[in-house]
């Protein structure tokens, strides 16, 4: 099923539009689902335009949460999983408790 109709079927009538991960949350998951991703795979995956979906890919690896590595024309992602997450509330936590289990449930379907 394609991802918006997947989306599409997933909303009931009533369901609030907002979500609990921000678009870097995103971003992230797509990363970790598929480290050979495209700039444009993430932004419609996302649905933030391509801009936006290379800044954020530029925020997480000056934060160290993802790092490129360049393959001839193309980049390859990583994620360190080993970094904290940032809102003071979480710090104590890794992003890898998160999203390791969340890149897995995508890789499995």
């Amino acid at each position: 099923m394609p991802v918006a109709a997947a989306k599409k079927a997933r909303k009931t009538v009533n369901e609030p539009s907002w979500t609990f991960l921000t678009n870097h949350g995103h971003v992230l998951v797509c990363i970790a689902q598929n480290p050979d991703i495209r700039i444009t795979e993430i932004a419609s995956l996302v649905g933030i335009g391509e801009r936006a979906a290379h800044r954020i890919v530029g925020d997480l690896a000056a934060g160290g949460y993802v790092i490129v590595t360049k393959d001839g024309r193309r980049n390859l992602y990583s994620v360190d999983f080993s970094r904290h997450l940032r809102h003071p509330l979480e710090a104590d936590h890794t992003i890898g408790e998160i999203f390791k289990a969340l890149a897995r449930m995508r890789r499995a379907n």
